[in-house]
């Protein structure tokens, strides 16, 4: 049996979540080591560069400029080192413990993973622009698929969105990221197959729950006016 076809059939049942006003804002971490050096990201463990280091006290004096000091707050992070990293600097501003989810990390490009960009561009085969995208295989040995980064993407946001605070922080990478926000709008996980948030490393997208209709707003996607300071 293949990692796809051991994924049920149908999207995760989200926890209890709390009826309450609320703001949701997902980071993506800085500048990591894999960028400059022109690697393949993924979950291959890079780790913050000097400047990423730099940036990620941007995010977090930016959140704590946000956030009310009177507010319940939360951080949860990927586990991978240049996210945790990120979350561990935003933590110390807020005076939260940032919580590790692996369920958080990047797509995993599988063999690609650490190896030059121009390799996995040479082999990489593109979906489809009609069909089923989210089951598609890009041709690299243990690459996850859409559909596999969707379904632990949508698992951790709704356990994420299980916490009773005010204010929840959420670090996480560029192409998680886009799953975040299509489970915090409640889209089919079956729908995801074109969607696509485009944010730049270090980005901060703001998410917001109202007290009386509850409805999930998404007021800015991908901010970094913040990274200029």
């Amino acid at each position: 049996m293949t990692a796809t076809e051991s994924i049920p059939p149908v999207p995760p049942v989200p926890g209890v979540v709390p009826a309450r006003a609320r703001t949701v804002y997902v980071v993506t971490h800085p500048e990591a080591t894999h960028h400059v050096d022109g690697l393949v990201g993924g979950q291959f463990d890079s780790e913050l560069t000097v400047k990423g280091l730099e940036d990620a006290g941007r995010i977090a004096a930016a959140l704590a400029e946000r956030i009310d000091d009177g507010a319940s707050r939360a951080v949860v992070s990927s586990d991978l080192r240049r996210t945790a990293q990120t979350a561990a600097v935003i933590g110390d501003v807020l005076g939260v413990a940032p919580v590790l989810d692996s369920r958080l990390q990047e797509k995993s490009y599988g063999v690609a993973g650490g190896r030059e960009q121009s390799w996995l561009d040479e082999r990489f085969v593109s979906p489809p622009a009609v069909g089923d995208r989210l089951r598609h295989h890009e041709g690299i040995d243990g690459a996850e698929t859409r559909r596999e980064v969707a379904y632990r993407v949508y698992e951790a946001t709704s356990d994420a969105l299980t916490r009773d605070v005010d204010d929840l922080v959420v670090v996480t990478h560029g192409y998680a990221a886009t799953f975040v926000v299509a489970a915090w709008i409640g889209m089919p996980i079956e729908s995801t197959g074109h969607v696509a948030f485009h944010v730049r490393s270090g980005s901060i997208t703001t998410l917001r729950e109202d007290d009386y209709f509850h409805n999930r707003a998404v007021l800015a996607v991908g901010e970094t006016s913040h990274l200029q300071r």
